[in-house]
């Protein structure tokens, strides 16, 4: 058996190498260095749709500013290859018909010619929902939500091809902080029933699309939901836990728990939304995050070093898992979400220990860069974690993909 724990994140292959004029490079040495992972290392995504699509309205993002968030991004995604887009429906069209479409665009391409994952999150929320939709009846809603998610995943077809289609559906029908539209078609049509309502319109949308629950409950609640949903039919590909843990770490054992209890449904699991504070915790009576409102969270070095080390830990944990496929931290930057120290990055942009020490993971021990020597035939063998990768030798240099599905791999080694 074998005992390494990241074992399954890797693939082997057989790559047979020949020079342009169809002859074997034989006896040669070569480099096979990974350029990108399958695993999706990701993080919050946000701060593109500022520099890449000008500020709302059309204005143009001034130089300094320009400058400050194409540093923050180079280093966000020097280390991640994965980024979350905001489609908040009551910000991407805040009246209807007003679509924030071509600021979207802008910075979904920006990642795309820079060949990171882009995933559009949310589709369907009772939270930061269209107020306009208000004055429609139930049955005009779902009509308007429907539409919706057909008119948007339709248009990022073949550039953003993954979607969080639902959004924290067990408080759904029961929240009551202030009215809105979802919540009033899901106490109508049930969760099951709103869900398998907004699953079916993606689908149809884009057939090939990679389509995700989300929540951050983790209790028995969201195991029924998802029973509940696969028992109907609901093409659920992935499902997304969300773990923003301001009032401290989770800690190995729920980890544990938690992944042992939803791997049961055999689909990939995402860790969606991930927050490990630098700074102080966030009082253990507060029930709703959002509820915690102060002026200033500061992070400290103390912190610093206390969500290092539970960040590693937590990251080592998903990655040894079979089920998980995708882990986003939320907040690529101090001070966004509820003001929380919760990035890979301070607020300068400067980077903190858990940054260095992701690095040396992801980039790392997680990572393959090697010199082979090919045979006689031109043939040399390769393991490494899976992913794309570049081959270069002294015929020039070309690119392929390790993802177990060839054993063999012919390429060219162009002049």
């Amino acid at each position: 058996m074998n005992s390494e724990p990241y074992a399954h994140r890797k693939s082997e292959a057989r790559l047979h190498l020949t020079k342009a004029d169809g002859t074997p490079a034989a006896n040669q040495s070569i480099r096979v260095r990974q350029l990108r992972h399958q695993f999706l290392f990701g993080c919050g995504g946000f701060d593109a749709v500022e520099l890449a699509g000008g500020n709302p309205g059309g204005a143009p993002v001034d130089q300094g500013r320009a400058a400050f968030l194409q540093d923050r991004l180079e280093k966000v995604f020097a280390l991640n290859n994965y980024a979350t887009l905001p489609f908040y429906w009551g910000r991407y069209e805040p009246f209807e018909g007003k679509l924030d479409e071509e600021r979207l665009r802008s910075a979904a391409q920006w990642y795309k010619d820079r060949g990171i994952v882009t995933k559009g999150h949310p589709l369907c929320w009772h939270t930061v929902c269209a107020d306009w939709l208000l004055k429609y009846s139930n049955s005009e809603i779902l009509h308007k939500q429907l539409a919706r998610i057909e008119r948007d995943v339709t248009a990022f077809k073949g550039l953003i091809d993954k979607w969080d289609v639902i959004n924290e559906v067990v408080i759904m029908p029961i929240f009551n902080k202030y009215d809105n539209a979802v919540t009033r078609v899901c106490k109508e049509l049930g969760r099951v029933g709103i869900i398998r309502e907004v699953f079916a319109a993606a689908r149809k949308a884009n057939p090939g699309a990679m389509l995700t629950i989300n929540d951050f409950n983790t209790s028995i609640d969201y195991e029924i939901l998802i029973d509940g949903c696969l028992q109907s039919g609901a093409p659920i590909d992935v499902i997304g836990i969300q773990s923003h843990q301001h009032q401290g770490y989770w800690g190995l054992e729920k980890l544990q728990e938690v992944l042992e209890r939803f791997s049961r449904f055999g689909l990939p699991l995402h860790f969606t939304e991930n927050t490990i504070i630098s700074g102080d915790l966030m009082p253990t009576h507060i029930e709703d995050l959002n509820d915690w409102q102060v002026p200033d969270w500061p992070t400290t070095p103390e912190g610093e070093e206390r969500q290092e080390r539970e960040v590693v830990e937590m990251y080592e944990t998903l990655f040894a898992h079979p089920s998980v496929k995708a882990i986003t931290t939320w907040d690529a930057a101090d001070g966004k979400w509820l003001g929380a120290p919760s990035g890979i990055l301070r607020k300068d942009n400067s980077l903190k220990p858990v940054y260095h020490a992701l690095m040396k993971k992801i980039k790392g021990e997680w990572w393959t860069d090697e010199t082979l020597v090919t045979n006689a035939s031109g043939e040399a063998d390769v393991c490494g974690f899976r992913g794309d990768y570049a081959v270069s030798g002294s015929g020039g240099e070309t690119e392929f993909v390790l993802d177990g599905k060839a054993e063999k791999i012919r390429l060219v080694l162009p002049q």
